[in-house]
């Protein structure tokens, strides 16, 4: 049986696949995995381990040794993702009560912050340069829940103790600590970091009953498409104002995978969004289901409206 390849047919398998199967038991037969012991910490209680041994891989791999142009490319990018998203999330909160078309605050930001890396690097480096690639150094800095936490913070929507944040970004800060230290390191974790995520995954689904979200499908396709053409058009401007062809920025238009995991982390900080964390995560994942299919569409007609530029002007 090729059950890992069917996986992987699914956009964002490897996390979207684990998830609804734990949504699914938990619907279904909840108590069938809490049994105590070892089996019951693997799968009811084993989230926040697995989150934070997850951002401790995904801390390896962010050098320091990026060129001053990726760099410059790969944050213009980022403020220009982060910043929508941000805006777009106040707006809501302060004019439409935190909602608007079955869309929350927490589920907008969980999905415009945090880019799928993986797609990230395929597409730039099959339509881009190794620059545009390079830019996803100091995109990566949104992996994870730190940001939507900060913004929910600093916007007085959350009330986290810092220290409660702190301990969220120290993973990362120890991972990136090592992976800038030895190399090897950096290389261990990067190649073992798909293994943590279905464990992830099933985890967090394991803690949300689809009866309770049945509403999730139609908001969580507009979400997907409201991430690939707001943060697309305004991360392909960014790219171009600083130099670049727009490719990269094209390929910043998607949600990540992990992502999913951001409402749920949210709400075990501050317990007031416990209440719509699981709508919020199943929206997030139908947005990383419509992104992983749209914005390779996008990044390709990109790459294509630049070659016929360059063909025309020669």
């Amino acid at each position: 049986m090729k059950i890992y390849q069917a996986i992987n047919k699914v956009p964002g398998g490897l996390m979207v696949v684990p998830l609804f199967l734990g949504m699914l038991l938990n619907t279904f037969a909840p108590n069938a995995l809490k049994i105590g012991g070892f089996t019951q910490a693997l799968t009811n209680q084993g989230y926040p381990t697995f989150l934070a041994m997850y951002l401790f891989t995904v801390g390896t791999k962010m050098t320091l040794t990026a060129a001053p142009t990726m760099l410059k490319r790969g944050f213009g990018i980022l403020f220009a993702k982060v910043g929508i998203a941000i805006g777009i999330a106040l707006a809501i909160a302060h004019y439409f009560n935190g909602e608007v078309m079955g869309l929350t605050t927490l589920a907008i930001l969980a999905a415009m912050n945090d880019t799928n890396g993986g797609m990230f690097l395929a597409l730039t480096s099959t339509f881009g340069s190794k620059e545009d690639a390079g830019t996803y150094v100091p995109q990566s800095i949104e992996t994870g829940p730190f940001l939507t936490m900060l913004v929910l913070v600093g916007a007085g929507l959350a009330v986290i103790p810092w220290m409660t944040m702190f301990s969220v970004i120290a993973p990362i800060i120890a991972g990136a600590i090592l992976g800038n230290l030895d190399k090897d390191l950096r290389d261990f974790f990067g190649k073992h970091e798909p293994i943590i995520i279905p464990f992830m995954a099933f985890t967090l689904g394991q803690g949300i009953n689809l009866q309770a979200v049945t509403t999730a499908g139609l908001p969580g396709i507009i979400l997907g498409f409201s991430v690939l053409v707001i943060t697309g058009i305004v991360c392909i401007l960014a790219d171009r104002l600083l130099g670049g062809s727009g490719v990269a920025g094209a390929a910043a238009s998607s949600t990540a995978g992990n992502a999913t995991g951001t409402p749920q982390a949210v709400a075990l900080a501050d317990p007031s969004f416990a209440a719509i964390a699981p709508l919020a995560t199943v929206q997030v994942a139908a947005s990383v289901i419509v992104t992983a299919v749209l914005t390779p569409v996008l990044t390709a007609y990109i790459y294509r409206r630049n070659k016929k530029k360059m063909e025309a002007s020669l």
